[in-house]
């Protein structure tokens, strides 16, 4: 149910001045309840008119003391709007107290994140939510840091100074001084705003500086290996154990479609035998909590038994940590000649335009990626020149032996 509310402004005419003015005051009222502020500004009543609540005349006096009234009016009834919004409660003192900022916390935005942050390593060591994740929160506040530090000279700043200038300046600092990328600039600012929804949330603020922000990200072509540089990786030797792990776990999530989280977590308990006999990977994403099940082709299985005794804490496979495990395969990747850029997320990518170029459904492939829905599974149907060979050299099987009846010019 909504509140009733009212803004009034009227004169304090027990307040008169030695001049015969009078102080101008604002009165707002909430459900019957009021609350009141001086608007630091006198007016002589001849000029005032009781009735509709404002100035008369056209005077230099009465323009600028309309055009204040309309000002405090106008941000008045947007702080009421931003309560009703966020369903906060709302009263007449609060309404005021925040339009004068008083009574509020003055929280700051890297202690903050800071807090948060403690929240998100936590989570992370508890495999609740990937490494990379927690990363990229910590290199975004890293990142405001340095930014402070050389924009504004600051070791911090209150949450209730982040205004549209800050996070544009934040924006072009990233994509000029840091040298990121369109899209890391934008994946960044995410994780700033993140922060600010949790600010306005607690209500530690009551203005969302990203309101006129819009955060795009370009769509990217997703690399993935063609099924003969898999065969490179699984024939190539290496001198060093650390490499010869990584490949054999890179690998097996290219027949598998499993992220770096759900592999690193993968035990015991996730191989089950389904209903067709066969044994399936089964569990839920750590990213996010949605259901996979993932048939556990012949290769996987040898990978599996490769390493079956061998590790500790009921680990499958010997997953080391997300930073070393994408620097070590720019090192296999050179090893075996290849010269796309491997990184852990492109057995994922590929595994997904594998199954697809060869014929399974997007239904299926999206099941065994654990999306949420098949649109996020239709970034990766892409059309290969592999798919359009095969499917075409089908096509012209069925078609065969009717260039007989093509008429040749007599």
């Amino acid at each position: 149910m909504r509140s009733t509310f009212k803004v009034l402004f009227y004169l304090k005419r027990d307040k008169e001045k030695a001049n015969g003015n009078v102080p101008l005051f604002c009165r707002i009222t909430v459900d019957g309840k009021e609350a009141r502020f001086g608007m630091k500004k006198d007016i002589h009543p001849g000029l005032w008119d009781v009735k509709v609540g404002r100035a008369t005349g056209r005077s230099g006096e009465a323009t600028e003391i309309n055009a204040l009234i309309d000002a405090v009016k106008s941000s008045i009834y947007k702080i009421y709007r931003d309560m009703q919004e966020r369903k906060s409660s709302v009263s007449a003192e609060k309404i005021k107290n925040v339009f004068l900022g008083i009574d509020m916390q003055h929280e700051y935005l890297l202690a903050v994140f800071d807090e948060h942050n403690k929240e998100k390593k936590a989570l992370s060591d508890s495999h609740v939510i990937s490494e990379s994740t927690y990363d990229k929160y910590r290199i975004t506040r890293d990142h405001l840091a340095d930014f402070l530090k050389k924009k504004y000279k600051l070791s911090d700043i209150s949450l209730k100074d982040i205004d549209h200038r800050f996070i544009t300046c934040f924006e072009h600092f990233l994509l000029t001084v840091r040298g990121c990328t369109k899209n890391t600039t934008a994946k960044y600012m995410q994780f700033f705003k993140h922060i600010i929804i949790v600010a306005l949330k607690n209500e530690w603020i009551y203005r969302n500086p990203f309101s006129e922000y819009r955060i795009k990200i370009d769509p990217v072509d997703r690399g993935y290996l063609s099924q003969g540089e898999i065969e490179i990786l699984m024939k190539q030797g290496f001198k060093t154990k650390r490499l010869e792990r990584l490949r054999d776990v890179f690998v097996f999530c290219c027949f598998t479609g499993l992220s770096y989280i759900d592999v690193k977590n993968l035990t015991q308990e996730h191989i089950r035998t389904s209903f067709d006999g066969n044994l399936w990977i089964m569990g839920k994403r750590g990213k996010t909590d949605i259901a996979y099940q993932i048939p556990l082709l012949e290769i996987p299985q040898m990978i599996l038994n490769r390493y079956k005794g061998t590790l500790k804490n009921g680990c499958l496979l010997p997953v080391i940590n997300n930073q070393n495990t994408n620097a070590y395969l720019k090192e296999i990747g050179a090893l075996c000649g290849i010269k796309k850029k491997l990184t852990f997320h492109l057995s994922r990518h590929t595994f997904a335009t594998l199954t697809l170029s060869n014929g399974v459904s997007i239904e299926s492939v999206s099941k065994m990626l654990g999306h949420k829905n098949i649109e996020t599974t239709q970034i990766y149907a892409r059309i290969t020149s592999d798919k359009v060979s095969n499917e075409m050299a089908l096509f012209a099987g069925k078609v065969r032996g009717m260039e007989t009846k093509l008429m040749t010019n007599i």
